[in-house]
């Protein structure tokens, strides 16, 4: 007989009410299991403003090459902290403007995790404002000039050598040679640029304190695109034993070469900041390899064959995603890299990509990447990073300083005009 308190219409109710319980709890279980799974999975988003038009839009392709690399190499290893890497790139056109929008736009409304710095000191500048006012850490390898670090903020890092550095290691090299050979002037010829000036400036202060006496300083517009016939004039008339460029490229470091050469004015030494980097875009231009003899031009820490961190999986890895040889991997691509490099072994350090602790841990530590060893200053400059100088010889661009690391000795002084 069935209990007056346990009638049917009560049991199937009790009945109902406890297998409802059971779906609940079930439901509840997935959900939770579902949003575990979600939180494993969901990418880090990593926002970059990447140049691909515009005045910049070679190197920012480079610059985007190397993220995306190391975003490869790093989803292939199981990603970060247990994530896979999803790099957010947007395009800004060279202008500051957008970058300014870009950065915004990614932290504001994409709620990216992560950002990263776009090409060029000119563009880096805007990005740092916007990344320190919403105090996201902003790591990038290729805003190096003075005008970057003015600004002091603790949020910028810059795995790069910085731009006054650059030339230092044909500083180093000229005032290494003996008293009989050592040159006695310099002709400084340099455009009034952001980047290419503050080299010029800090190696000229470094050999008249090394005791070489200064022939000519000229400094021309940064719009000057044509007539180069002034500058190349005083430095010929200057008599100068070497002849330092700062050029922003093969467009005005040509120039130069090529009235030289006509001119017959053959100092011992030529070096350009940018130009003869470029390969056959300044080779072809001035005559060929035979006439890029000799010629020296800084680089910031990296080229092919440096035994560096991770260098070798770096340089077949581009080889087997873009095609060509290591000889015409750009130096932007090699910058992002190791921009990225430092971010991976600061937020696996920390297990986290909370802004504030990634500061806190980019101060700290000192970092590996394929350009060398990485430790910033309070300004977030490198201040560990080392110049390599580079010659023409033989139809190639060598390492020839420091000697440590030198592929083949310095042609000194210059061989003559072919």
């Amino acid at each position: 007989m069935v209990k007056p308190y346990l009638r049917r219409e009560n049991f199937l109710s009790y009945s109902l009410v406890f297998l409802l319980s059971l779906v609940g709890l079930a439901a509840c279980s997935q959900t939770t299991s579902l949003s575990q799974t979600s939180l494993g999975t969901n990418p880090i988003k990593i926002g970059v403003s990447v140049s691909l038009s515009g005045d910049f839009s070679a190197d920012g392709k480079a610059l985007q090459q190397g993220y995306q690399l190391w975003q490869d190499s790093v989803n292939q290893r199981g990603g970060l902290l247990g994530r896979k890497v999803q790099f957010d790139f947007i395009t800004d056109n060279s202008t500051k403007d957008q970058v300014t929008a870009n950065y915004t736009k990614m932290i504001t409304i994409n709620h990216d995790d992560l950002v990263m710095g776009p090409f060029s000191s000119f563009l880096t500048v805007p990005a740092s404002v916007v990344a320190n006012r919403y105090k996201y850490a902003l790591l990038e390898g290729a805003g190096t000039a003075p005008s970057v670090f003015e600004q002091h903020f603790t949020n910028l890092f810059s795995v790069s050598l910085p731009a006054t550095s650059y030339l230092k290691s044909f500083v180093y090299y000229l005032l290494s040679l003996p008293q009989n050979i050592r040159p006695k002037s310099i002709a400084y010829v340099t455009n009034d640029d952001f980047f290419a000036q503050p080299q010029v400036d800090a190696a000229r202060a470094l050999l008249e304190r090394g005791g070489i006496r200064t022939a000519l300083y000229d400094l021309y517009p940064a719009d000057t695109t044509t007539n180069y016939n002034p500058m190349v004039t005083k430095v010929i008339n200057s008599h100068a034993d070497v002849v330092m460029i700062g050029s922003v490229g093969p467009l005005d470091s040509i120039p130069y070469i090529k009235a030289f050469k006509q001119q017959h004015y053959n100092p011992s030494a030529i070096v350009a900041t940018a130009g003869p980097d470029q390969g056959n875009q300044f080779t072809d231009p001035i005559g060929g390899v035979q006439t890029a003899e000799g010629v020296f031009v800084p680089n910031g820490g990296w080229f092919p064959t440096v035994q560096n961190y991770q260098n070798n999986q770096f340089v077949k890895a581009y080889i087997a995603k873009y095609g060509g040889t290591s000889d015409a991997i750009a130096q932007d691509a090699a910058e992002a890299y190791s921009a990225v490099q430092v971010l991976e072994q600061a937020v696996t350090k920390i297990g986290s990509v909370d802004n504030a602790k990634l500061i806190q841990e980019l101060h700290s530590d000192t970092f590996n990447t394929l350009q060398g060893p990485v430790k910033f200053a309070d300004d977030g400059q490198n201040n560990v990073a080392v110049a390599f100088l580079f010659q023409w010889q033989t139809g190639h661009r060598v390492v020839v300083y420091p000697s440590s690391s030198a592929e083949k000795n310095p042609e000194f002084p210059k061989p003559s005009w072919p």
